[in-house]
């Protein structure tokens, strides 16, 4: 019983860990992934695989969230948006935290063995580059080149379960969901540049410096010229380009967010991008 009531004293503590209550983190993984299921079946993927996916990307950007705060636990007190974090506030330990991401682990596991057997291999690269992502912000100057291998991985392995061939359309998909990991979390970096300096912690928005918001609206061109490209090679309908319009206007209002580059605004645009992926994705089934 006793066990019991510190579970449930805890939970609340184990959700937070896992970004449970702020879904934009897996949001922006599962509309890439989505897209990637509706182009792969040509607008008509089996429902089982999108429930298959859509909760294999939750898990996985769960267990992402656990290996983060694990690794950062020693930084993240350091850093005013993440101080509140459990492991940053004490709320929770290590080993509590350790002991979560093994049943995550368990969970991931139970839905890669109801995909194709073929799949099974790619999860292994998934994880490596899952687990490898916290320790890339201590060594390279654009870490968010790997969080963009990291929220494109869904892409291929949804085209491996559904038997697709790696064609024109599937390259200008993952580039179009890279150049869009690169500006969303460009912005999110933005927010934190201040405390990253000071720590040492490295991102595109350091790197960038003020060049920053002329390279965020050239990679935000590129994300709309190259599904406008991938739009014609699969003859989608005409609303397609409405969506595009749409996901057009909002990198505009991101631009306006981030114009002074003051803190909260630019968080605020890194959440806009998750009505933007869905926009896309509505997009793409009405133009199938």
């Amino acid at each position: 019983m006793q066990i019991l009531k510190g579970l449930l004293h805890s939970l609340p503590y184990y959700l937070a860990l896992m970004r449970f209550d702020r879904p934009i983190g897996w949001l922006l993984l599962l509309w890439p992934t989505l897209w990637a299921l509706w182009i792969a079946a040509e607008g008509s993927p089996p429902s089982e695989l999108v429930w298959i996916f859509t909760l294999g990307v939750i898990v996985m950007r769960s267990a992402g969230c656990v290996v983060n705060d694990y690794v950062d636990r020693d930084i993240d007190p350091l850093v005013e948006r993440t101080q509140t974090r459990p492991l940053a506030a004490g709320l929770l330990t290590s080993r509590q935290a350790l002991g979560l991401l093994l049943l995550l682990a368990l969970l991931a596991l139970a839905l890669l063995l109801l995909l194709p057997v073929r799949v099974w291999p790619w999860s292994i690269p998934a994880i490596i580059i899952t687990v490898a992502y916290p320790f890339m912000k201590r060594f390279l100057q654009a870490p968010q080149l790997v969080l963009g291998l990291a929220f494109s991985f869904g892409m291929p392995m949804v085209y491996v379960a559904l038997e697709h061939a790696f064609d024109l359309v599937f390259w200008l998909l993952l580039l179009a969901n890279f150049c869009w990991v690169l500006v969303f979390d460009t912005e999110y970096a933005m927010s934190d540049r201040e405390d990253d300096v000071k720590i040492g912690v490295k991102s595109t928005a350091i790197l960038f410096a003020g060049n920053d918001k002329l390279i965020i609206g050239s990679l935000q061109v590129s994300v709309v010229l190259i599904l406008s490209w991938l739009s014609v090679l699969l003859e989608l309908s005409k609303t397609f380009y409405l969506a595009l319009l749409l996901a057009g206007t909002l990198f505009v209002y991101q631009q306006w967010l981030i114009r002074d580059r003051e803190r909260s605004a630019c968080f605020q645009a890194f959440l806009n991008n998750g009505w933007l992926g869905a926009i896309i994705w509505f997009g793409l089934i009405l133009g199938f």
